[in-house]
């Protein structure tokens, strides 16, 4: 049986990041290799050609199989690493969190993943500057749904803001020194899209 809700999903973050996709070179064009937002509209399109599949499974096995999806689609460091924040939030459980406490468990077993695979933490100008931030707003939001995707929105989109006045420290970036301060980071661009995708899933935008 379908899931409509993972379809959703599916369509609305990879119709989010296929129409930002060249907003997302321009940026990793300043401070990376370039290839950000052709890599992420690849991995996307190749997850939403697998809809049919991923949205008949089970909700945590759906999250796995589109992250591996990623993992082996998208070249660089992007595929890799939001493979390994979906394969983890995957196997913390095979049905959807039913409120914000448990989408915040789950986003935080991700976001641990994403720290070990990239070797980084928050404050050096990477995907965790965003995910991070959100993490802890969807903790402190409450019990309410419209509550919790606005102050996940909210967090995103300051949090993504921050990041124009951090050094980077990992990646290609890393090698500008302070020449990468006062660019928005790539990565982290893509990560309050696609926060404020989902959010308007579950709002049913």
């Amino acid at each position: 049986m379908v899931d409509l809700l993972l379809g959703a999903l599916i369509e609305r973050c990879t119709a989010t990041i296929v129409a930002h996709e060249n907003e997302l070179t321009g940026l990793d064009q300043a401070i990376g290799d370039g290839d950000h937002g052709i890599n992420m509209k690849r991995g996307f399109q190749a997850i939403r050609a697998a809809e049919a599949e991923i949205a008949a499974m089970p909700f945590g096995a759906a999250l796995h199989k589109a992250g591996m999806t990623l993992v082996m689609s998208v070249g660089g460091a992007s595929g890799p690493l939001y493979g390994s924040l979906l394969m983890a939030m995957g196997k913390a459980g095979e049905t959807a969190p039913g409120d914000a406490a448990a989408v915040a468990q789950r986003l935080a077993d991700g976001i641990e993943a994403v720290k070990r695979r990239g070797k980084s933490d928050v404050g050096a100008k990477t995907m965790l500057d965003v995910l991070v931030p959100v993490c802890d707003a969807l903790r402190s939001s409450g019990g309410d749904p419209g509550a919790a995707s606005a102050a996940a929105r909210h967090a995103a989109d300051a949090a993504l803001e921050a990041t124009r006045a951090m050094k980077a420290t990992k990646g290609r970036a890393s090698f500008l020194g302070d020449r990468s301060v006062g660019h928005l980071d790539p990565g982290a661009r893509s990560s309050a899209l696609l926060v404020n995708a989902v959010c308007d899933v579950v709002e049913g935008r």
